[in-house]
């Protein structure tokens, strides 16, 4: 196992994944360095990447205001690859972040390919619509 391998075995998203799925999403994934003050995401924009991080901490933004703030091993921008929407706030580096990014077409792969992750990304997703509300995810 590669360093980026042991890595992405350590993110809590890919807790179930083995030796062969972690090798698979290895090759998916970019690991790429964020630098402070960078947007990942801006609300109202398309998107086209999902965000897993590693290190560092992004403030995520509706409308100008704090709703959260995410670090290592959470993750951002599903909710725009799930619908093809708009993305739904705006994503931005507190300082620097080292994150894997997939790109659409890499994050419909890991979507089909890994059930158990594809779970775990939808009952998130379910956490995140309960805690704020589902008028607040527009």
């Amino acid at each position: 196992m590669d360093a980026k391998q042991r890595t992405l075995a350590q993110v809590p998203l890919f807790a179930g994944l083995k030796g062969r799925e972690i090798e698979e999403l290895g090759r998916l994934a970019d690991e790429i360095d964020i630098p402070a003050g960078t947007e990942l995401t801006r609300q109202g924009r398309t998107g086209d990447e999902f965000f897993v991080l590693l290190e560092g901490s992004v403030r995520v933004e509706r409308e100008d205001a704090a709703i959260a703030t995410l670090g290592p091993g959470d993750f951002l921008g599903e909710i725009a690859l799930i619908d093809g929407g708009p993305r739904s706030a705006t994503a931005v580096a507190e300082g620097p972040v080292r994150a894997l990014v997939l790109g659409h077409r890499e994050f419909d792969t890991l979507m089909d390919d890994f059930p158990g992750v594809a779970r775990a990304v939808l009952l998130a997703f379910a956490q995140r619509v309960r805690r704020l509300g589902p008028n607040e995810l527009t």
